[in-house]
């Protein structure tokens, strides 16, 4: 197994137990909605500390159902994963892309000796 082999085995372990774990040890049984967000931990700490707080802005859209809020930041999520995937995919065509062109440049300079790279007869 190789060096990179090893490490992507031993993320994806650490990935999983980071979803495994909270569950397995019940982390958050003692909540109503043990797994909420921080957006509405925020909110429930803030009407804790001062029940009388009116927020200062309200959102631009307000999604009719958790349904389409959940929808929403599923394209958001995947929108943004295939921004990266595009762009560390062109990272490395261009690198092999580059290897490639040396490689000729170094084969065309073995078949004839006498003849600068770059320069064509």
């Amino acid at each position: 197994m190789s060096r990179n082999a090893k490490i992507n085995t031993l993320l994806l372990v650490l990935v999983a137990a980071l979803a495994v774990i909270p569950l397995a040890f019940g982390l958050g049984d003692h909540k109503e909605e043990p797994f909420t967000g921080a957006d509405a931990e925020a909110e429930t700490a803030i009407t804790e500390i001062d029940p009388d707080y009116e927020p200062w802005f309200s959102p631009l859209y307000e999604p009719p159902s958790g349904e389409i809020e959940s929808a929403l930041f599923a394209l958001q999520a995947a929108l943004g994963a295939g921004v990266l995937a595009y762009y560390f995919g062109v990272r490395r065509g261009r690198r092999q892309g580059e290897a490639r062109a040396l490689e000729r440049l170094r084969a065309e300079a073995g078949a004839d000796p006498d003849a600068a790279p770059g320069r064509r007869a």
